[in-house]
């Protein structure tokens, strides 16, 4: 709350300490016949340009963690075991033998009460994993959607021909379109007990979606602040040229408040949050079936604050001494971090996954002002 107060106040605060200085140039004495101040008010349209760029992710399971496996689905493990590894393809295929076997089936595994075959706890042993701790996700992102506000110019002129413009407006909402899907890359080597330990331990590798960032609408929203103040020079002269063009370079701040997370991207955070919980409390199958753990995972999404340049090409036509039309075009080189977490109240951070997002904007101004 305190940034906003401090865009809100700033732009307003820059003009009394002008307009009260000493100096000539900062005097409400008209010099020439222009008049010192201008606002206007009109149509701001923002087209980010930028790409999305790809998650990295970490993760609370560091590389070689062991994790006791516990019961899980047959489907799971054979489903994980990774045949391109040598000698793979003929224990998978020795596993399902004993799991079809009458009198060794008993022994190694049960069904649910919905005839689901799990793999005992006891015979499962553990696993270390690996993949987990640290990797990126090529193809996935956030992109800033195109939006249309209130926009607010305030100009201050020095001279004739050379001015201070504070850009304002009402801060809109913008959406963040979400690309790609993100994938944990799962691996590891399970090590079976007891009668699984006849045959071997066996690799594993699975991809485990995690969510789909394009499948839900908009991945995202934020409500962005994005004062900016720009030196421009006007051509032509006041009384004399009614159309003047005008050039201008200045500094953009950008701070995005409000963050929201698509409810159903942040559910399936919530669940990749059990499965780093269960591989951590000792239930790595519960991990690959997908099960919810005891944490209680909570999902935040934080954005960076940024300052970019920004430059204008524009120009006013006068109607009158007071009244006049203004239209630009203007490009900001913006660029922010966005950071998503999931963490447990006892267990701490499960997972971190951040992306910069390219917003790069072309910003298109239409209004109506008044000098005085």
């Amino acid at each position: 709350m305190k940034k906003i107060y401090a865009c809100v106040l700033g732009t307003m605060a820059a003009f009394p300490a002008m307009s009260y200085a000493d100096s000539p140039y900062f005097s409400l004495k008209d010099g020439d016949g222009f008049k010192r101040f201008s606002v206007s008010v009109g149509a701001l349209h923002v087209m980010p340009q930028g790409k999305a760029q790809p998650f990295q992710v970490n993760t609370a399971i560091h590389e070689g963690f062991k994790s006791s496996v516990g019961d899980i689905k047959t489907s799971s493990v054979l489903g994980a075991i990774d045949e391109t590894v040598e000698g793979a393809s003929a224990k998978k295929k020795a596993l399902e033998t004993v799991l079809n076997t009458p009198i060794i089936n008993k022994l190694v595994s049960y069904e649910d009460e919905n005839g689901v075959q799990y793999l005992k706890g006891s015979v499962a042993g553990e696993a270390e994993i690996y993949g987990l701790d640290s990797w990126s996700n090529p193809g996935t992102g956030l992109e800033a959607d195109d939006v249309t506000t209130l926009g607010i110019m305030t100009n201050y002129f020095f001279t004739d021909n050379i001015s201070l413009e504070v850009k304002a407006g009402i801060p809109p909402k913008v959406d963040l379109s979400g690309k790609g899907k993100i994938y944990a890359p799962f691996s590891g080597t399970a090590s079976p007990e007891g009668v699984g330990a006849i045959i071997g331990d066996l690799p594993l590798k699975s991809d485990i979606e995690i969510t789909d960032l394009a499948a839900h609408g908009a991945a995202a929203t934020a409500r962005a602040w994005t004062p900016a103040a720009e030196l421009q020079y006007h051509f032509g002269k006041t009384g004399v040229n009614k159309f003047r063009p005008y050039v201008g370079l200045g500094v953009l701040y950008a701070y995005f408040n409000e963050l929201k997370i698509n409810p159903t991207i942040e559910n399936d955070l919530i669940n990749a949050g059990h499965m780093i919980a269960n591989i951590q409390n000792n239930q790595a199958g519960a991990a690959l079936d997908g099960k919810k753990s005891d944490a209680n995972p909570k999902v935040k999404l934080d954005a960076t604050d940024t300052f970019a340049p920004v430059a204008t090409v524009g120009f006013t036509y006068d109607f009158n001494d007071k009244w006049f039309a203004v239209g630009s075009v203007s490009y900001a080189h913006l660029k922010n971090e966005t950071t998503i977490t999931v963490s447990d109240e006892n267990l701490g951070e499960l997972i971190r996954s951040k992306a910069d997002i390219e917003i790069n904007p072309i910003l298109a101004y239409a209004g109506v002002g008044m000098r005085f």
